[in-house]
């Protein structure tokens, strides 16, 4: 016996060795309060990167020896590192570990740490489950507050199935403290499995009728979440619960309310729930008559006894106001809101200007006349300061814009334009193009707005800007002096503006006859000589601002004025020659043209080059188009059918177009038959290359039921085994022909491509047509031969039809 203790006191010796070895290796760690100040010291991102990765080896350490003493102290310094963006995803099981304590401050930290490092898309996340639903059953409310606030957070789908009994348990219960996070809970709940909403229904019925703000304000959260993801549900509180009516009495008490040290911001009673509750009263009240009429009073209660000094109020009063523009509200109340909008456009928070300006733009057109009383406050924001207020500002000015005030708007927009950052004269010029063409109160004041932008802002505009400008000087005719005059001026010793440039030059050739003349009567005329003009056009050929296109403007110009000037013509003859030899290959192309008609058909060059007739603006409308002529407007009905053999086709029309007027001009359809001696066909063939300027007549390929579909043909420039045909559909009926689809098959030795139409609907009675583009590869030269389907709704009735087209002309794919 006595051997025996002999013996076990050298073990004994040995363990108090042991342990004291390990305290030694083994020391405290640091406080979290510590490592703090101590990262804060690092005076580079080098020395905190070492301090932190040191730590973290010593909290690994820690964990690897199952250190219990420390764990919750090693988390929270973990929780730390993470929030400064290092790698922690190693606590994760120690997270779980202190959630499985009975202590509240270990449960505390691990839940802490599952929110922030674990999350639905790691299997761990569901190791949590029973520890939940543990401690949703606890008997203290801040362990069972713990785990309502973690499963809200980061509780995956399968975690929400199996947990939603006892959230809607805890929704029940008399503790507002709970309530309020079930509430919360059961937001996340619906969101993740939007199946198990019905389960919180029957707890929803008395949450409106607690005192605690906290509880109704989840509360409202709950149910604008139901409202928002249910029809059913939304139904069923208008209607069953009359949720409306308790909510306008939770809001008018709140308005009524004295002052409430707990709930008062800056002297408004609880504006977050104030916010929520006009929300769901929002919703409610979209495309609902009945709860429309029911919040009328209060909102406009809110919209007048809201202070406004403050910004919690100009809140509210933005909740409002996006309420009352979506319900069913009346006429007065719309104003009400919009002219709170106009009041927030003098507000000097740049903030509540914005948002007030992008609520305005969303309501000008349902409430335009309103809108306009705030007219000159929304032009004043466009000289603010801020880039968000100042585009937005100019959104809406030109939503403003109709034919009453059109002059002072644009007067202020063109202002704007000029002193504008180069971001905003894209849009700009675009909008003023756009509003000029709709709103303009005459053609003078039209082409002198345009010009206007193009000298300001030129080198921004939109690519169509100069066919469309000059299609509208040649429709003015009785303006032609007046524009070549303006234009001549303007580009004098300036060509930085390209598109100026390249309308200045046309209307120069069209017109220099009329500016060496003097014949303006707009305003005083000038003495210009035709050498004077030639200058001018000759220095833009050679300016080094001068883009391709715009020399090529410039050197047709030159050899038009060659039919309208006569002192000249030799001078022109020579600028034309060389450029024959242009590094320019259009430049080149156009002077080689122009020297041939110089040269071999000189006896051509005055009918090829005599003045543009008036262009008609072509539109996808259908055969009955309104044609402006000297400012009168008549009908003019477009024929489908092949031209005459006098007459000149559409497509030649557009290659001499191409030849005189460059590639960018909007394409016309001739007035009134040519008079070219019939040898000019042959020789102006030659002159312009393989062209095939001989028609393919039109066919009719369906006409039944009052519906008529033509087909027009074309050959492929790029290839010859291509037909393109452009179907044209019409309706004589009465009623408009909807939902239109054209669809066809050819034979499988063809290949067919279908483009998109310009329409789905065909107008009645003629007044317009549907225009679609087929292109048919035809290798082997075979008859043509078609099967179409046609499906479209008409007065009321889905209609569908099968035809085949078998009568295509030779010419067509010979």
């Amino acid at each position: 016996m006595q051997k025996c203790e002999t013996i076990m006191k050298p073990l004994e010796t040995v363990e108090v060795l042991q342990t004291s070895f390990f305290s030694q290796r083994m020391p405290a760690p640091i406080r979290l309060r510590e490592l703090i100040r101590t990262i804060r010291t690092a005076r580079t991102q080098a020395e905190e990167r070492e301090m932190i990765q040191k730590e973290c080896a010593a909290i690994r350490s820690s964990f690897r020896e199952e250190d219990n003493t420390y764990r919750c102290r090693n988390v929270a310094k973990l929780l730390y590192m993470h929030m400064l963006g290092y790698p922690a995803h190693f606590g994760q099981l120690e997270c779980l570990k202190l959630i499985a304590s009975q202590k509240f401050t270990d449960k505390r930290i691990g839940y802490l740490g599952a929110m922030l490092l674990l999350d639905e898309r790691q299997d761990v996340h569901l190791l949590m489950t029973n520890c939940i639903k543990n401690d949703l059953n606890h008997s203290t409310q801040y362990v069972q507050g713990l785990a309502l606030c973690t499963l809200g957070c980061m509780g995956s789908s399968e975690m929400c199935r199996d947990l939603a009994g006892e959230v809607e348990k805890l929704l029940k219960t008399s503790n507002s403290y709970l309530r309020k996070k079930a509430a919360l809970c059961a937001v996340h709940v619906i969101r993740k499995v939007p199946e198990l909403m019905e389960m919180f229904l029957p707890a929803t019925k008395n949450l409106l009728n607690e005192k605690n703000h906290g509880v109704l304000h989840t509360s409202v959260v709950l149910l604008t979440e139901m409202c928002e993801r249910s029809p059913d549900m939304l139904a069923h509180f208008r209607k069953n619960e009359k949720l409306v009516p308790q909510l306008v009495r939770i809001l008018k008490n709140l308005i009524m309310s004295g002052y409430s040290p707990e709930h008062d911001v800056s002297g408004i009673s609880d504006p977050f729930l104030q916010v929520r509750i006009l929300r769901l009263l929002r919703i409610l009240g979209r495309n609902d008559d009945d709860s429309s009429e029911a919040m009328n009073d209060i909102l406009a209660q809110v919209a007048t006894n809201t202070e406004t000094s403050k910004n919690v109020g100009n809140a509210i009063l933005y909740e409002t106001v996006l309420t009352i523009m979506d319900i069913k509200s009346e006429s007065g109340l719309r104003v009400l809101a919009i002219n709170i909008l106009g009041r927030f456009l003098l507000n000097n928070d740049k903030n509540i200007r914005y948002v007030a300006l992008t609520s305005l733009l969303k309501t000008v057109q349902t409430d335009h006349n309103a809108v306009q009383r705030h007219r000159s406050t929304i032009v004043d924001c466009l000289k603010d300061l801020d880039v968000s207020i100042k585009r937005r500002a100019m959104e809406l000015s030109f939503a403003l814009v109709n034919g009453n005030n059109v002059r002072g708007m644009m007067k202020e927009l063109l202002y704007f334009l000029d002193s504008c950052e180069p971001e905003f004269k894209a849009d700009c010029a675009s909008g003023i193009f756009l509003a000029a063409e709709k709103y303009a109160p005459s053609k003078r004041w039209h082409i002198d707005t345009i010009m206007r932008v193009l000298t300001t802002a030129g080198s921004y505009v939109r690519d169509d800007a100069v066919p469309n400008l000059i299609q509208l000087i040649t429709n003015s005719v009785e303006m032609h002096a007046y524009t070549v005059q303006r234009l001549y001026k303007a580009i004098l010793g300036d060509y930085s503006q390209q598109p100026l440039v390249q309308v200045a030059s046309w209307c120069i050739g069209e017109y220099g006859d009329l500016l060496v003349s003097g014949q303006c009567e707009e305003e005083e005329p000038i003495q210009v000589t035709e050498d004077e003009v030639l200058d001018i056009l000759e220095s833009v050929l050679i300016s080094n601002m001068s883009a391709s296109v715009t020399r090529g403007y410039a050197l047709t110009a030159i050899m038009k004025l060659s039919t309208r000037f006569t002192c000249t013509v030799n001078r022109i003859k020579k600028v034309v020659s060389i450029y024959g030899s242009s590094i320019d290959v259009e430049l080149q192309q156009r002077a080689v043209e122009y020297n041939a008609l110089f040269k071999k058909y000189d006896h051509m060059r005055p009918a090829l080059l005599e003045r543009m007739p008036v262009m008609e603006k072509v539109t996808t409308n259908g055969p009955a188009e309104i044609v402006q002529t000297n400012g009168e407007t008549e009908t003019a009905v477009l024929e489908t059918k092949p031209p005459p053999s006098g007459l000149q086709p559409a497509n030649q029309a557009n290659d001499l177009l191409d030849l005189l007027g460059g590639s960018d001009i909007t394409p016309v359809i001739p007035t009134a038959p040519t008079t070219k001696p019939a040898s000019a066909g042959g020789e102006l063939l030659d002159l312009l290359g393989d062209l095939n300027l001989t028609g393919i007549p039109s066919i009719t390929a369906y006409n039944k039921n009052g519906l008529k579909i033509d087909f027009t043909f074309e050959r492929s420039n790029t290839n010859p085994s291509v037909t393109v045909i452009t179907i044209q559909a019409s309706n004589s009926t009465e009623l408009d022909m909807t939902d239109f689809v054209f669809q066809a098959a050819v034979p499988k030795t063809f290949q067919l491509q279908l483009l998109s139409p310009s329409s789905s609907v065909i107008p009645a009675f003629n007044s317009g047509t549907i225009t679609q583009v087929i292109k048919v590869l035809n290798p082997q030269k075979q008859q043509l031969r078609m099967r179409i389907k046609l499906t479209y709704n008409h007065k009321g009735s889905a209609m569908q039809d099968l035809a085949e087209v078998n009568n295509f002309p030779p010419q067509s794919w010979q």
